[in-house]
């Protein structure tokens, strides 16, 4: 049987990622036969959560699912987004009566997928446990689907790698999300679980992680609050693909994106 081939679109920053999302999806969803497709957008709205206005772009985009992070709460409208858009989804591991919802359940034409959004503690807040609350999803969906897909926003990649070794056999793909930062280490894990550390942002890259340089610099030398503005040149789109067996909800393949590639000089 055909297989069910996913994409997952790294962290969009601000106006400069989305325009870029509307660039390339519709060619990425050609080459690739997208039968689902998840995008990290906690940084979309002027880097700021994801408000109806930038919600209502991904999903006619076809995007299936919008997954959070640490920055979800820094704008009220995205507050206010979570509690009537079941698609768009914070970590699951923040405390009991957090509103919002941590994993969202899609009907496709291939069959029920579940997106999970998890959080890491390490350099982080110290919010509830990831492995436990993982553990509590897959026992509640488990009758539902066995297609799964992990986001865990955090930092370092001890904790991801951890986590994903625990999940290896019970998810069929997970993406590590937060850095900004691709990783060059997406692969295939023992039990079937594709995996890559870190998927990158999508955004500019004359930036520090998709911000203007100046006020980044300025906070690690005087140490003090600066006002971050969404930079603007040099913009990429990062993501990955994952190409799943129907039959087991093993990854088959899994191919990391960056589009377009960065020039090289000497």
């Amino acid at each position: 049987m055909n297989p069910i081939n996913i994409l997952f679109i790294g962290d969009i920053i601000g106006k400069p990622g989305l325009d870029m999302v509307q660039t390339w999806l519709p060619s990425l969803k050609k080459k690739y036969k997208s039968d689902f497709i998840v995008a990290n957008g906690e940084n979309v709205s002027d880097g700021k959560g994801c408000t109806d206005k930038e919600g209502k772009i991904l999903f006619d985009l076809g995007i299936n699912v919008i997954t959070g992070g640490n920055h979800t709460w820094d704008k009220h409208q995205s507050q206010d987004y979570l509690k009537h858009e079941e698609r768009y989804i914070r970590p699951q591991n923040y405390p009991k009566g957090t509103f919002g919802r941590g994993y969202a359940i899609v009907e496709t034409e291939k069959g029920k997928i579940a997106v999970i959004n998890l959080q890491g503690r390490a350099f982080m807040a110290t919010i509830d446990c990831p492995f436990r609350s993982a553990d509590w999803v897959l026992e509640k969906i488990k009758h539902e689907t066995k297609y799964v897909v992990v986001d865990f926003h955090a930092e370092a990649t001890a904790e991801k790698l951890a986590l994903a070794n625990y999940l290896d056999g019970r998810v069929s793909a997970f993406i590590g999300t937060h850095t900004h930062i691709q990783t060059s280490d997406e692969r295939l894990f023992p039990r079937g679980m594709g995996y890559i550390s870190d998927v990158g942002m999508t955004g500019p890259y004359d930036s520090v992680i998709g911000m203007k340089t100046d006020a980044a610099i300025n906070r690690f030398i005087y140490q003090t609050p600066q006002k971050y503005v969404t930079a603007e040149n040099d913009v990429h789109l990062c993501g990955v693909y994952f190409k799943i067996d129907i039959e087991t909800a093993r990854t088959l393949e899994v191919e990391r994106i960056l589009l377009p590639e960065f020039t090289r000089q000497i």
